[in-house]
């Protein structure tokens, strides 16, 4: 199962074809960052900037509809692969990475960390 994290939909792409047209099978627009947190990471150039908005992030993820969702993965993942995606191609500069962090936080089954390097977050 591929499960998009992005708080937008790929642009002229009807959700029935998201699966289809090999962008996703579930879109979670819910453990996306917000639209603000999505420009301050844009912008961030620095470690330190960067920090802030994980930080920020892992706030927004702390609120209980966002802690169901990585729960109800996390239990999912013990019983059938997923991965998580978005659009950015630097995982290390990307939401999935802390991601990946809350889901092992909350006892998922992941892959080994693909490293810096990698371009998806996979979960076998």
């Amino acid at each position: 199962m591929r499960i998009g994290t992005v708080r937008r939909p790929p642009r002229g792409v009807p959700k029935e074809e998201f699966a289809s047209r090999d962008f996703y099978d579930v879109w979670l627009p819910e453990l996306a960052p917000s639209q603000e947190l999505v420009r301050q990471a844009q912008r961030a150039e620095t470690d330190r900037e960067w920090q802030r908005f994980a930080h920020a992030y892992r706030r927004e993820m702390s609120r209980p509809e966002a802690r169901h969702l990585i729960e109800l993965i996390a239990a999912l993942s013990r019983r059938t692969d997923a991965s998580v995606g978005c659009y950015c191609e630097d995982e290390s500069r990307c939401h999935r990475r802390i991601l990946r962090a809350l889901l092992e936080d909350a006892g998922a089954s992941l892959a080994p960390d693909p490293g810096p390097s990698a371009q998806r977050v996979e979960k076998h």
